[in-house]
């Protein structure tokens, strides 16, 4: 009966390191993926959220000074045909 508990035991610490190893490939391999996958898009010369997102806040500045100015411009060419 002793045997027999000892051969359970060591099946399953032989089940559990194999998890483990399982485990720890698993996790390899996401990072090696994820890493190929950052270096792939670092290639294509895409933007990051964050550089996109300046990008579109200096452009919707830069369209509301626009309209500003255009404003200002309608403004002064009415005010010099009404003279």
């Amino acid at each position: 009966m002793q045997t027999r508990n000892k051969v359970f035991e060591d099946l399953s610490q032989l089940m559990t390191n194999a998890m483990g190893v399982a485990q720890g490939a698993k996790d390899e391999a996401e990072t090696a993926m994820k890493s190929m996958i950052d270096r792939w898009l670092a290639d294509r010369d895409f933007v990051t959220r964050e550089e996109f997102d300046a990008v579109r806040a200096m452009a919707m500045k830069a369209r509301e000074e626009n309209e500003t100015l255009k404003a200002r411009l309608d403004a002064l060419e009415a005010d010099r045909q009404s003279s």
